[in-house]
């Protein structure tokens, strides 16, 4: 089953997960000043938390090992595998003096999953165990990034400098709960209760049409905070076809969240069917197919179809 993820939001970020193994990172706490020694390039400009930083080129051979040098330490939690993190950063080629990215231009924190492989194993790596308000400088050698085959501007085999500034960690439950709300309506689909993490049952009616607008409905409505859309949601969730009720996407077959800021999704019925709810809770939503892909195939979408989801809203960052 391919992954939609790319299709319903704009991609924001070239990290992806990369082939490769690699051992453990050396961590380093220093002054800016010694940032040219021991591999890391100097920062020239921005040090400070929550700056855009600048960097020089590095210095001599390249490190063969994933380095980790806390520039400030936050007095925040420490993060860990499966925390919700949101983060600022800027990155470059380790030859370079140029970023290849960089998210405080955008004015837009990027939100990840730690240890999730959402991105490139060196930040993986390098960010668990790091405080929130931290400000952290990783050197990522080729095979904790992007190895032989680089991507876009990086270049195969490129050793990569990230600044990363630490702004929210959030722990993840494993499952929405609530109260269960009533599902008394025969001619919408049925949606297990189960809190236990896995999967819920979703059970489509064979013998009636789909319905021709939007349905935002609670399975379980929780007492949590009403997500807004500019706010980054954190969810589990399962896609159904109306037609014949096949499964073309689910995170729970990955045992990987996904995280949703809902200002770039560009699904329409997946981001208004969102809004207004409240954290903590499952909702089902019935997208018809003018707020979904419309006339376009997708994967194994077809043209003109009814979408049917179950999402756990499980955190907000």
């Amino acid at each position: 089953m391919r992954r939609l993820a790319g299709l319903l939001v704009v991609p924001m970020l070239l990290l992806t997960a990369a082939c490769g193994g690699g051992e453990g990172s050396a961590s380093h706490s220093v002054s800016a000043s010694a940032a040219s020694e021991d591999g890391f390039p100097a920062i020239t400009a921005g040090a400070k938390f929550g700056e855009k930083p600048t960097l020089s080129k590095g210095q001599g051979t390249a490190p063969k090992e994933l380095k980790t040098r806390v520039i400030s330490q936050g007095d925040g939690a420490t993060l860990k595998n499966g925390d919700a993190v949101q983060v600022n950063y800027l990155g470059q080629a380790w030859d370079s003096d140029k970023p290849f990215d960089n998210s405080f231009d955008r004015k837009q924190p990027f939100d990840l999953t730690l240890g999730a492989g959402m991105v490139i194993q060196g930040w993986d790596k390098g960010l668990v165990g790091q405080k929130v308000g931290s400000r952290v400088q990783l050197v990522i050698p080729p095979d904790l990034g992007y190895g032989a085959q680089g991507q876009g501007d990086i270049k195969p085999n490129a050793t990569l400098v990230f600044v990363v500034d630490v702004l929210k960690a959030t722990q993840i439950p494993k499952s929405a709960k609530g109260t269960a709300v009533a599902q008394n309506d025969t001619a919408l689909p049925k949606v297990g209760t189960n809190t236990d993490g896995k999967a819920p049952k979703v059970t489509i009616p064979t013998k009636t049409d789909p319905p021709k607008k939007l349905v935002s409905n609670y399975i379980l409505e929780s007492d949590g905070e009403v997500v807004k859309d500019t706010d980054s949601v954190v969810v589990n969730y399962v896609g159904l076809l109306w037609k014949d009720g096949k499964t073309f996407d689910s995170t729970y077959t990955t045992g990987k969240t996904q995280t949703f800021p809902l200002a770039q999704v560009t699904l329409k019925g997946l981001k208004n069917g969102l809004v207004g709810k409240k954290i903590g809770s499952r909702v089902l939503l019935v997208i018809p197919p003018d707020q979904g892909f419309g006339n376009e195939a997708q994967q194994t979408i077809p043209a003109k179809s009814t979408l049917v989801f179950a999402v756990d809203l499980l955190a907000k960052m």
